[in-house]
């Protein structure tokens, strides 16, 4: 292995990490327009969001926390370590 190629599992990991990252700005997206057609008084945009609120949107925005938190780590002890 080089010293630029990384792990197949690091790739993969980081692919899932986008595809977590792009839920969560779908889902920013898609409550920015339920708001908004709720305030027309359209309430199926908003019912949606609220159904899918806890099996999707909570554990993909912890994920999405956590990863960011656990990076900034790893990247500050490998900085401590030099």
């Amino acid at each position: 292995m080089g010293l630029l190629e990384e792990p197949a599992w690091k790739c993969w990991l980081d692919r899932a990490l986008i595809f977590n990252a792009f839920v969560v700005i779908t889902g920013a997206i898609w409550f920015t327009v339920a708001v908004v057609a709720l305030a027309y008084h359209i309430e199926q945009p908003m019912l949606l969001f609220r159904l899918l609120w806890s099996p999707l949107f909570v554990p993909t925005i912890s994920v999405l926390i956590l990863s960011s938190l656990l990076s900034g780590l790893w990247v500050w002890w490998q900085q401590r370590g030099h």
